[in-house]
């Protein structure tokens, strides 16, 4: 290397060392007057504290607890159903939620013309930007995640985890997974067309069959023993507002019991 090009390229790394120098002193100045007013480092140092806690009380597998690590048939890849359909919900609700401020829950339309929610379909299917994308994404996370729950529900229950003291949360599960049905059912009337008409008119006939109670469970359901607008309105209701809260309370209340208790071995 020449003696001018050695020059330029020391000068060059000078001037680069520089530059990180003057950064690093910014950056510090930046976190010293946010701290004076903020107190960023204790809270810091609170999460840091916080963050080792929560680690070390992290439920261990049962190849971790045995260390079994050698043995191929020790590897659960079905333990991780529960947090894959955790997964599928938040996606379905995030998409959900995105959804929701194109959709419009209305049956009303004149005589031959699609309803006013099927056209809000067609608009984010056809017209709106990357919106067949996000409908895709929603519908395939709730199917995916209604596949989960069904699958978690079957490991739990032939490698014996819902017995003593995981009773509680097997009767969660039972309700959990009985929403996702309900999750299921009420946003597939929600497109408002032909599937979803006839699909709400066996939901109307199968509540009537309840013995006693199947009048009044049609009508507190689907707004009466026909399907009109007062059934979208509920389904939507029902979807968008009851039970996202219900399920995700519910979901917080079964990771917290497995939390405390373990990860359950097999029976």
């Amino acid at each position: 290397m020449s003696l001018e090009k050695k020059d330029e390229h020391d000068h060059r790394g000078w001037m680069e060392e520089r530059d990180l120098t003057v950064l690093e002193e910014r950056y510090l100045t930046l976190l010293m007057w946010l701290d004076k007013r903020l107190r960023l480092v204790d809270y810091l140092e609170l999460l840091e504290d916080l963050y080792y806690k929560v680690n070390m009380q992290m439920p261990k597998s049962h190849t971790e607890q045995y260390g079994l690590d050698n043995k191929f048939w020790y590897w659960y890849p079905l333990y991780a159903l529960g947090s894959f359909s955790t997964i599928a919900y938040l996606v379905a609700a995030i998409s959900g939620a995105l959804l929701g401020f194109y959709y419009a829950p209305a049956a009303a339309s004149s005589s031959g013309d699609p309803t006013v929610a099927f056209e809000s379909l067609r608009y984010i299917m056809q017209d709106l930007n990357f919106g067949y994308m996000l409908r895709s994404i929603h519908r395939w996370s709730a199917q995916v995640m209604t596949a989960a729950v069904f699958l978690h529900m079957l490991r739990v229950y032939f490698t014996g985890a819902y017995k003593e003291p995981r009773e509680l949360n097997w009767i969660i599960g039972i309700v959990l997974i009985s929403m996702t049905m309900v999750f299921g059912y009420s946003g597939y009337l929600l497109p408002w067309n032909q599937l979803s008409y006839w699909a709400g008119q066996i939901g109307v006939e199968m509540a009537l069959s309840i013995p006693l109670a199947g009048e009044w469970t049609a009508q507190l359901l689907f707004g009466g023993f026909t399907l009109t607008q007062a059934t979208l309105q509920r389904m939507y209701i029902l979807h968008v507002f009851f039970l996202p809260f219900l399920v995700t309370g519910l979901i917080a209340v079964h990771i917290g019991i497995v939390w405390m208790q373990g990860i359950a071995e097999p029976h």
